[in-house]
C-alpha cells in the first residue's frame, strides 16, 4: 500500500516561489508519480508528472517554464518548484502514484491510483 503526504503550501505574493514535497511510503520509486491541483469549483488537472527513474518529466502548458518537478528516490520524496506563481496557480496540490511499474508516465487523472490529501496554495495579486 503506498500513502503520500504533501507539504510546503502556503500563502505568498504573485511572483514569489514555494517548494512542494511529497513523501511516499511504499514502493514508490518503481512507478511513475505526478502533481495535480485543483481551484474552487473547478476540475482537477494535471500540473506535472515524472517517470519512475526521473529522467523525463512533462509538464501543463500553463506552467511550462515556471514549475520543476523532480524526485528523490532513495528518500522517497517528489518535489515540485514552483517559480513566478500566479494568481491563477492558486489551488490545492495533490501529489499521486501509478500503481504499474511497467507502464509509461501517465498525464491523466484517471490513470493514478494513490492520492495526497492536498496542500493549499495561494497566490495573492
Amino acid at each position: 500500500q503506498v500513502q503520500l503526504v504533501e507539504s510546503g503550501g502556503g500563502l505568498v505574493q504573485a511572483g514569489d516561489s514555494l517548494r512542494l514535497s511529497c513523501a511516499a511510503s511504499g514502493r514508490t520509486s518503481s512507478v511513475a508519480m505526478g502533481w495535480f491541483r485543483q481551484a474552487p469549483g473547478k476540475e482537477r488537472e494535471f500540473v506535472a508528472a515524472i517517470s519512475r527513474s526521473g529522467g523525463s518529466t512533462y509538464y501543463a502548458d500553463s506552467v511550462k517554464g515556471r514549475f520543476t518537478i523532480s524526485r528523490d528516490n532513495a528518500e522517497r520524496t517528489m518535489y515540485l518548484q514552483m517559480n513566478s506563481l500566479k494568481p491563477e496557480d492558486t489551488a490545492v496540490y495533490y501529489c499521486a502514484a501509478d500503481s504499474n511499474p511497467f507502464g509509461g508516465t501517465p498525464l491523466v487523472r484517471i490513470e493514478y491510483d494513490y492520492w495526497g490529501q492536498g496542500t493549499q496554495v495561494t497566490v495573492s495579486s
